[in-house]
């Protein structure tokens, strides 16, 4: 499946000179070698206005990205875990203050560092529970070992949680090691990028009754018609992965990264829902127009518009941004003017940034970077993939945002942003 240009971009407010900039731009990337090759789609009102690919998904066997490319997409897995979750919420199975050892009794006496080194650690109860607002905010205290930052990170490495999981453990084994661990901060007090969605992914098993995979398969996979979205790939379509790249330390050539790589192309013993899935750019932009969409898509209605709406307001207490309500000595790994919501970050202030953008934005990405975004006011969606790790290896999200909106040559319609306040969906 791919995406094809769908309309004229002048007919949607895009000036086409102008989006050819971003070709120009990203081509760059590929031909001085720092990316292998990429996929980019933007949309405005439903109508796709840019799809572009360059460069090769396979460098060092010659094969170009194609429409069909299969990319890694990490952590852009957090947002369909968050959607799976208010499904269940919407049935009324679960509450968002709900105590998450509800159902994972493992979370029930969870502790908090206090200080101490990762040999000799202090750590003290927690005060609050954790909760089940706390996973999809990443205010519930859970970390990354890859992090480097906390000593709790480190012990997450001692405890074999790096980039995965213990070799072997599955869901429900490694989300009982992660209860083991200590907290960064008392719940709901902070916020820390970490494993709240794998944890959630539990959740949405238990509370389900059903697999992750099964639930994502028939309850979002097959209602959206997201067909080739998976948690590996078969031998089948081995070709069509892209493969994945670091960047030399010296060079900031693209090499390629089959050691971790490799990964996507056995079936997982752990269903990450914070960072599994396979997915392709004709999948994930039937999943950003659901979302623009509030909810609904060809038909299918998954989640209704104000859950949509309210999972994309800022959850953090005090309408805080990530800069203030982050523990110390955070500060480059977050972003001034950015609140999170329900599994998105979501746009208070573009200012801060010094990249265009619409208050109520909101998006996220992915370890190898990739990217997304959803503007409700503008009524644009634009989707960007590579595979290069990490993610913070160049700018290439603000560039993209950058070469967007200054593409923008029109204003949003008349009602946009009082339409996504109250929860209506674009036409």
């Amino acid at each position: 499946m791919s995406v094809a240009v769908s309309t004229d971009p002048d007919r949607i407010g895009f000036d086409p000179a102008r989006l050819a900039r971003i070709d120009e731009h990203f081509g760059r990337y590929v031909d001085d070698g720092r990316l292998a090759g990429w996929q980019i789609v933007v949309t405005r009102r439903g109508e796709v206005a840019h799809s572009s690919t360059y460069g090769l998904r396979d460098r060092e066997a010659g094969a170009p990205v194609e429409a069909d490319t299969l990319w890694r997409i990490y952590s852009m897995t957090k947002p369909i875990t968050s959607v799976a979750a208010m499904m269940l919420w919407e049935e009324g199975r679960l509450e968002l203050n709900d105590p998450v050892s509800r159902w994972l009794p493992e979370f029930a006496d969870v502790r908090v560092y206090d200080r101490g080194s990762v040999l000799k650690p202090y750590t003290v109860p927690a005060v609050e529970p954790v909760r089940v607002w706390h996973l999809l905010t990443h205010t519930a205290g859970l970390t990354y070992g890859f992090a480097q930052v906390s000593v709790v990170d480190g012990l997450y490495r001692a405890a074999g949680f790096d980039l995965g999981v213990p070799a072997g453990a599955d869901l429900a084994e490694a989300t009982r090691g992660m209860a083991r661990l200590p907290l960064l901060f008392q719940p709901g007090t902070s916020w820390n990028y970490g494993v709240s969605t794998d944890v959630l992914g539990r959740l949405v098993e238990v509370v389900s009754g059903q697999s992750l995979d099964t639930f994502f398969a028939e309850r979002i996979f097959r209602p959206l018609g997201m067909t080739d979205t998976r948690w590996w790939v078969d031998e089948s379509d081995a070709k069509r992965l892209a493969a994945l790249y670091t960047p030399h330390p010296a060079t900031g050539q693209a090499v390629r990264a089959d050691a971790i790589g490799r990964y996507a192309l056995s079936a997982p013993d752990c269903l990450s829902g914070g960072g599994g899935l396979v997915s392709t750019a004709a999948d994930y932009h039937r999943f950003t127009q659901f979302l623009l969409r509030g909810g609904e898509l060809d038909g299918v209605r998954l989640l209704g518009p104000r859950t949509v709406r309210f999972m994309t307001r800022n959850h953090l207490p005090g309408n805080r941004d990530l800069a203030s309500f982050s523990p110390e000595g955070f500060a480059e790994t977050i972003l001034d003017g950015v609140g999170f919501g329900l599994g998105f970050a979501v746009v208070l202030d573009p200012v801060p940034s010094r990249v265009p953008s619409s208050v109520g934005e909101y998006y996220w990405g992915g370890l190898a970077s990739t990217a997304f975004w959803v503007d409700p006011v503008e009524e644009v969606t634009a989707l960007l993939f590579t595979q290069l790790m990490p993610s913070s290896t160049y700018p290439l999200r603000p560039q993209l945002r950058q070469l967007v909106y200054s593409a923008l040559i029109d204003w949003p319609r008349a009602g946009s942003w009082e339409r996504h306040r109250s929860g209506r969906p674009a036409p």
